[in-house]
């Protein structure tokens, strides 16, 4: 990011892969920025967009694999966010830290400066922090960060092969059993926010996925349950819980649907809008703070 004129720009490095060669621009950015329309994006290419060679950004113009291209656009005005988190452990190796709900984790077309990687950044700004895993924005709860990069190395490798032990507290509608296992596949929708998980066909094709849950605490028309995901497929939890009839109360795009979701990203949360998501401004879901993770690096 730089300083220009009276007002922040934002520089972002977007690499052709090769499966991309070859492709026109428009359709390139589509893809790489699937909330942007393509009305949006043919707009923006004249203006913030240019190739490493110099040669004029034109919506027919073809990448090439391997390429940077160029995104320069004016930062946006953020949305106000938690900015502080509790450390709740740290030594030379790794931070364990209390991510508050509403603090995003990475940058999006929304988010520059309030997410947690920045603020990690500005905390630590002599160290190679990287986060080991991830959680949603709207969920509080505990994340491991690494200190360097050889220790990132090990905690990936760690929760690829499910060697961590997550526990999920969540607020589902209705009355669900005590206890169950969730077995089922999901696989990304073919959806406008392209975000959107979902139970996969039965054609094989889905990803595996599985929770285990168990009912805490009954409340009037909610549940209060335990989660363990035995996989980490993205949206797992929220998903399975909304395939069984008992979706996670507020949640935005599971418990109401994508329209509602898109316009609680574009505009503000009035009384009509909160009433859609249970009266609810996030989703009911966090990682418990008392659960054990357990790490056989």
């Amino acid at each position: 990011m730089i300083t220009a004129g009276a007002g922040e720009v934002i520089e972002r490095d977007i690499v052709v892969p090769a499966e991309c060669s070859g492709w026109r621009l428009d359709h390139f950015l589509k893809r790489r920025i699937g909330r942007m329309s393509r009305t949006r994006i043919q707009s923006i290419i004249g203006e913030q967009i240019s190739f490493p060679d110099g040669r004029p950004a034109r919506p027919s113009s073809p990448v090439r694999a391997g390429e940077t291209i160029l995104l320069r656009r004016p930062a946006p005005v953020e949305p106000e966010v938690p900015r502080h988190f509790d450390i709740l452990f740290e030594d030379e190796s790794v931070l364990v830290i209390d991510k508050p709900a509403g603090l995003p984790m990475h940058t999006t077309a929304k988010f520059w400066r309030n997410t947690l990687v920045a603020l990690l950044r500005e905390r630590y700004p002599d160290q190679q922090m990287e986060i080991a895993h991830r959680i949603d924005r709207e969920t509080s709860g505990v994340l491991l960060v690494a200190r360097n990069r050889q220790i990132a190395s090990i905690l990936t490798r760690a929760f690829a092969r499910r060697a961590v032990e997550k526990t999920y507290l969540a607020i589902v509608k209705g009355d669900p059993p005590d206890e169950g296992k969730i077995d089922v596949p999901l696989c990304l929708l073919d959806t406008k926010t392209r975000v959107m998980m979902g139970p996969a066909p039965d054609d094989g094709s889905g990803l595996t996925a599985v929770t285990k849950f168990r009912v805490i605490r009954r409340l009037p028309g909610h549940a209060l349950c335990e989660a363990h995901p035995l996989t980490g497929r993205q949206h797992q939890i929220r998903v399975h819980f909304a395939s069984i009839g008992h979706p996670i109360a507020g949640d935005k795009l599971y418990g109401a649907s994508e329209a509602l979701f898109m316009r609680a990203c574009e505009e503000p949360l009035t009384a009509e809008l909160l009433a859609c998501f249970d009266g609810l401004r996030r989703g009911a879901t966090s990682p418990a703070t008392t659960s054990r993770a357990r790490a056989r690096c």
